[in-house]
């Protein structure tokens, strides 16, 4: 979004916003384009699994009746020996069951199986799974817990490119380069117009792709759920906090940022020990309780746990978590969206969103065509630069006078005191900026 044709004589605010918008833009444009990418191919990830995974969760119908659950995890756990820890009934004709199994080692796989025949049509770990993997890519996690953390940062930078770039963008009685694209690719105007008409466009969905996405961070995020679970603001009083004692299982999970962190209730185990309920009864008990197709069933691994039916549709209202006692089937807690605090309520909803399902295809569609303006502005952002820098130097932008302090350098810091990581990274660059800019070649020549 920005504009480096300001005239002869930029004023001070305008030197100032415009480095730091090249400086958050030298260090988001690659992850840009990365979570770009990675984050449009998952807004399609049910269309595309059916296209790539189409063996394992696509049967033919033949009429034949379906086998009980019981009788498919049983098969599962001899093609794939372990501890069978997830049921999901098939959604809808025509589609696969499919069972979660760990194993010693806590590799989990999913086994998935025709429910008429019960043959085995495939078995994939659940880390090697198409979407798993691409949802791992886009959040770094596959990469480790460090690395996570740079969504963060480019998150916060991310707020501070859209400030700076809809101020450097704003007219100023120019008319070219506002929402037309003027000369020819071969020219840098071209691309700078490019950058900038772009950028105006997708302002809106980055500053929202990038303030929602900050909830999944492992500092930020992982925080602001502590404080609202401690305030009342976050997870029901039904139910209370906890991690889960299996990372392994937990990823086998369907997403939910409010229940994923709390912890089931427990079963009441009599003297002597009753006999669990059948996982066929409690699908039929689920279907009494209304649970809508595509629920998944966890299984309890221990003479206190419970089964618990999760529902976690691409609408965020539509969640929906019931503990049953394994025993009795008693329901020991049943909590749906309306029951959420009111951070989580509006973190649900975000999340929702962010992924693409809350308003379904045209939330996919506007959501893909902000993907593609942020590959397009960041390629325009690079290749404005590339055309311009004299070639040996770093090429920032002129800064204003030592000791000068704007609106958007207050601005900055404001929102770095939010976003501690992103506040540690702003004073960091104003320490480079100030006390080593010719070791870094920071010189600008207009």
């Amino acid at each position: 979004m920005t504009t480096d044709d300001p005239g002869p004589s930029p004023g001070r605010l305008y030197r100032t916003i415009w480095r730091w918008h090249f400086y958050a833009g030298l260090l988001c444009l690659p992850v840009f384009i990365w979570l770009a990418t990675t984050g449009a191919v998952y807004l399609f990830r049910d269309e595309l699994s059916l296209v790539f995974e189409r063996k394992i969760l696509v049967v033919e119908q033949t009429g034949a009746p379906p086998l009980g659950p019981d009788a498919l995890v049983a098969r599962a756990l001899v093609a794939e020996p372990g501890t069978a820890v997830r049921y999901k009934p098939p959604e809808a004709p025509g589609r696969s069951a499919e069972v979660g199994v760990i194993d010693g080692a806590e590799q989990a796989t999913d086994v998935f199986l025709d429910p008429h025949s019960g043959a085995i049509l495939g078995k994939v770990k659940h880390d090697d799974r198409l979407m798993t993997v691409v949802s791992n890519l886009h959040s770094l996690i596959l990469f480790g817990a460090a690395p996570n953390l740079i969504i963060e940062l480019v998150a916060g930078w991310a707020i501070l490119l859209v400030a700076s770039g809809l101020f450097l963008w704003w007219p100023r009685g120019r008319k070219g380069g506002v929402v037309t694209i003027r000369a020819r690719p071969a020219r840098r105007l071209w691309w700078r117009d490019l950058h900038a008409v772009t950028g105006v466009f997708v302002a809106a969905i980055l500053l929202f792709l990038a303030s929602t996405g900050m909830t999944w961070t492992g500092f930020w995020g992982d925080r602001m759920g502590r404080l609202a679970d401690a305030t009342g603001l976050g997870m029901p009083a039904s139910v209370s906090p906890a991690t889960f004692a299996s990372e392994a299982l937990a990823a086998t999970l369907p997403g939910s940022w409010t229940m994923n962190r709390s912890a089931a209730p427990t079963s009441a185990v009599a003297s002597p020990a009753p006999v669990p309920l059948t996982l066929t009864a409690v699908t039929r008990l689920a279907k009494t309780l209304g649970m809508p197709a595509g629920y998944i069933v966890r299984l309890p691994t221990d003479p206190t746990g419970v089964y618990t039916l999760q529902v976690s549709p691409k609408a965020a209202t539509d969640q929906r978590v019931v503990h049953l006692d394994q025993y009795s089937g008693r329901v020991l807690a049943d909590v749906r969206y309306a029951d959420y605090g009111p951070v989580s309520k509006g973190v649900e909803w975000a999340i929702a969103t962010h992924m693409g399902g809350q308003y379904g295809r045209a939330n996919q569609l506007i959501l893909f065509a902000g993907c593609l303006g942020i590959i397009t502005l960041s390629i325009a952002a690079a290749v404005m630069w590339w055309k311009r820098r004299p070639s040996d130097r770093l090429a920032a932008p002129p800064a204003p006078s030592p000791g000068a302090v704007s609106a958007f350098a207050v601005f900055a810091l404001a929102v770095g005191a939010l976003f501690p990581l992103l506040g540690l990274s702003i004073l960091a660059a104003f320490a480079v900026d100030r006390l080593a800019p010719a070791a870094l070649k920071l010189k600008y020549d207009l």
